[in-house]
């Protein structure tokens, strides 16, 4: 299948917003001399001036912005920066109203700028974007002069149509339009070249693009990870077939280089896990790729040569690092966090010559999104328009709380609270529900005790709420045996979830010991599962609380998809509003849970 850079409606940049420069992270680089300075121009005999050999060109990227158009609250819209002393210095960051300062202060001077992004730039959004069905995020991305983007997991979170509405616009099947204007859709590419119609066998939108000017081209692939099928809602990729991520890049590249395009970046929504959280961390020592590890590193080197970079995500971490291709030659692999708290900056210098990159002269940074610079006031322009159309609902207060709750560690405070509410509410449709389970995937963002508007204090709003549990999951209602329970426990460290845990928030009375000390699914010992004080039966029956996307079997725990006697009840985040407004007021807020119900041993 055949893909050129679409056709534009996107409005010309104008003059850029000038701001304090972001600060730079680790530079990955793999070299920086030239047999000619990048860009150099030479004289005709007429006297015109031609361009030299060499042109450097920007690619600015970031990744899982998630819909943050407002600065993230709490650790989510913070990074940590590395000191030259060695201590560690925490800087806020994020907002797209300081993205949009940066990325245009970025670009000043450049002529041959692209911005691209590697997906998840949808899904699990606050109330802002997520109310609207993602409709504000793309209206930003298009003032942000997004060049191209692929596709994550979450741009199928309500399934290929709604994708498409994106891509294409026009109003919501079922909600309409917001505004007295119909949604236009993206100004960019999404692509999605491993993301198939079962039916047909070809991808469901372009596969690739080409970004041209002045002879200089520059192909883009982007593809999703190809497990994607279960991290998201069996409804969202009902229809589609997800390929593997390498052999789709390798076949389009040979693709493009028959098209006579030769510089090729791949747009991959998976990630690596640097040995640092800190931006800065160089993770090229002492050697390239020394300090990466996780899928992304098996990708890139597996991807042919003939691809010059990986702009990548998923993993929501901070790196730019070079990996050898198959070729045993160095190419630059980067992620710039998530939420907008991080872009990166990449020259690729182009050889006119032979059409191809340079390798030998990539470098490449991340770079903090500040909030010290000016706001730029289309993007504050564009937050204020939504954010009345949202403040009915979204300020409306559901519960209390005297700290802050948050939703980090094996077992999260906020975890515990989720898991009450569902059993709670589980209680409320049958009586005879025994325990919830929660995907800690689902729990997107802390509960903060500070106000973060008007509200004072402690107060939980439904925004607030929201953006803890944006995916409208139902709470599900299944019986299972015993024996399948401790299976679902043992399913947390094993098959799919073996080499990274993916460890259940627990309801109230379950209790059992996780024993790192042990390997795959021993480290949940058996013996040690009680429910309100009692061994587990494996022969009796237990009635489980889930939300949707666990009782079909999603994040590798195939056991949750077998139960029986179902019954679907209300959306998640009517749960846990439930829960908050019997449990709480302002006279007595909710103390965050103590997370002790699962005993870790290490």
């Amino acid at each position: 299948m055949s893909a050129t850079h679409h056709a534009r409606r996107r409005r010309p940049r104008t003059n850029r917003i000038l701001a304090v420069a972001a600060g730079l992270a680790t530079v990955g680089t793999l070299a920086a001399v030239l047999p000619a300075a990048a860009g150099a121009a030479t004289t005709s005999e007429q006297g015109k001036a031609k361009p030299g050999r060499y042109q450097d060109v920007q690619l600015l990227s970031f990744n899982d912005l998630h819909g943050n158009l407002e600065p993230p609250a709490g650790s989510s819209g913070r990074v940590t920066e590395k000191q030259a002393d060695g201590t560690t210095k925490t800087i806020d960051a994020g907002g797209a109203e300081y993205l949009a300062t940066h990325l245009r202060k970025a670009r000043e001077g450049q002529k041959y700028s692209i911005t691209a992004a590697a997906g998840d730039m949808v899904g699990a959004s606050p109330l802002l974007s997520g109310l609207f069905h993602d409709e504000p995020t793309i209206e930003a991305l298009n003032k942000l002069d997004l060049d191209v983007t692929g596709v994550g997991n979450h741009e199928f979170d309500e399934g290929a149509k709604e994708l498409a509405r994106l891509q294409n616009g026009g109003c919501h099947p079922t909600a309409g339009c917001y505004t007295d204007k119909s949604f236009e859709g993206a100004d960019f590419p999404y692509l999605a070249a491993n993301v198939l119609d079962e039916k047909s066998g070809k991808p469901i939108l372009k596969p690739y693009t080409v970004w041209k000017k002045d002879g200089v081209k520059v192909g883009f692939i982007g593809v999703t990870l190809e497990d994607t099928p279960g991290i998201v809602s069996a409804e969202g990729v009902k229809g589609l077939k997800f390929k593997d991520e390498v052999e789709t890049i390798n076949k389009y590249a040979k693709e493009l280089e028959r098209q006579g395009v030769k510089s090729i970046v791949a747009l991959v929504h998976e990630g690596g896990l640097p040995a640092s959280t800190d931006y800065n961390y160089n993770c090229d020592s002492p050697g390239a790729g020394d300090g990466i590890s996780g899928p992304i590193v098996d990708i890139a080197k597996n991807v042919t040569p003939k691809v010059d970079a990986l702009v990548t995500g998923h993993t929501h971490q901070a790196y730019a690092c070079t990996v050898n291709d198959p070729a045993g030659n160095p190419r630059m692999v980067t992620s710039a966090s998530s939420f907008g708290r991080l872009y990166t900056d990449t020259t690729l210098t182009y050889d006119r010559q032979t059409g191809d990159i340079a390798r030998t002269a990539v470098k490449s940074a991340n770079h903090v999104v500040t909030r010290d610079v000016p706001k730029a006031t289309d993007m504050t322009q564009l937050i204020s328009k939504w954010n009345t159309l949202a403040a009915p609902i979204g300020n409306r207060a559901i519960g209390y709380i005297s700290g802050d709750i948050g939703n980090t560690g094996t077992e999260s405070p906020l975890g515990d609270l989720i898991a009450d509410a569902q059993f709670a509410y589980g209680k409320e449709l049958d009586p005879e529900t025994d325990l919830a389970l929660m995907n800690p995937g689902g729990i997107r963002a802390p509960l903060t005790y500070a106000a973060k508007g008007s509200e004072g204090d402690g107060v939980v709003t439904y925004a607030e709420g929201f953006t803890v549990q944006p995916f409208a999951n139902t709470v599900n209602l299944q019986d299972f045996t015993g024996a399948q329970l401790i299976q679902v426990l043992k399913e947390q460290v094993s098959g799919s979830n073996a080499g990274a845990p993916k460890v259940l928030q627990v309801s109230s009375g379950l209790t059992y010991t996780l024993d790192l000390t042990k390997s795959g699914a021993d480290r949940v010992v058996t013996d040690s599962i009680k429910l309100n004080g009692a061994a587990i039966d494996p022969a009796a029956t237990y009635r489980v609380a889930t939300n949707s996307f666990l009782a079909g079997g999603g994040d590798g725990f195939t056991t949750l998809g077998q139960g029986t006697n179902d019954l679907v009840g209300e959306d998640d985040l009517v749960a846990l509003e439930k829960y908050l407004l019997a449990n709480s007021s302002a006279a007595n807020p909710i103390a965050p849970p103590k997370a002790d119900r699962i005993t870790v041993v290490s």
